[in-house]
């Protein structure tokens, strides 16, 4: 099949992935997974009623944390049957988002902390047949993003500080997503409103209230004993 005909599936299957959802969409980070056992954590996701698979890459650099690499997101994409959400959290992105495309990445997020060029990351992103996605960290405002927002698919606001997991949800993060809200409608712009860190059955459904569309949960989901339930009470808010 000629390259083109390639992204054109990709794109609409991606499409669908994005606007298929009457509901939230559930993105469990394999981050907090049992990595010995990375095959049968991938598809406890298959089998639950979670859309996407988030996918959190840090390089020691950006982040004081080092996770995984393109081998491990080609490992999870051979098992996958949901879409891959990658998020990267590393310095020069760029140089890098082409090897996570062909290693399965449907969706790539960009912290716009480390990019210099933003706009032509997102265009990098795109033209590989992606969905882009900007990553925000909690210091960062909301306003940094007025430039580039009607080109973004995604934006991926972080409630905890980037580079571990298991951290304490940040109470900010309501008014922060209200606030992206506010210029998501202002500018027309269809991007998703993520959430990312210390997500859980207490403040799911406040964060979907205030706007949020896609919530990552990680330890939340593979610390209790029977993921897919909770996955499913997620999924009822």
């Amino acid at each position: 099949m000629p390259m083109c005909e390639v992204k054109n599936v990709r794109k609409n299957n991606l499409s669908l992935a994005f606007e298929s959802f009457d509901k939230m969409i559930l993105a469990p980070s394999i981050l907090a997974a049992d990595f010995a056992n990375l095959q049968r954590e991938v598809e406890m996701i298959n089998n639950s009623l979670a859309d996407w698979i988030h996918v959190d890459v840090m390089d020691g650099v950006f982040v004081p944390n080092i996770s995984m690499g393109v081998p491990v997101v080609e490992a999870i994409k051979r098992h996958a049957k949901k879409p891959l959400d990658v998020h990267l959290m590393i310095v020069q992105p760029e140089k890098y988002v082409e090897a996570f495309q062909k290693a399965g990445a449907e969706t790539i997020s960009v912290h716009i902390e480390a990019c210099a060029h933003l706009h032509r990351n997102i265009q990098q992103i795109k033209l590989l047949g992606c969905k882009a996605g900007v990553a925000v960290s909690p210091h960062t405002p909301i306003a940094s993003l007025s430039e580039v927002i009607q080109d973004i698919d995604l934006v991926c606001l972080m409630s905890v500080n980037p580079g571990f997991g298991g951290q304490k949800f940040i109470e900010n993060t309501y008014n922060k997503v209200q606030e992206l809200k506010t210029l998501i409608t202002e500018k027309s712009s269809n991007a998703l409103i993520e959430i990312d860190g210390g997500v859980n059955q207490k403040n799911a459904k406040p964060l979907l209230e205030a706007g949020a569309d896609v919530l990552v949960a990680g330890n939340f989901v593979f610390s209790s004993p029977t993921p897919s339930d909770v996955i499913r009470q997620l999924k009822q808010n």
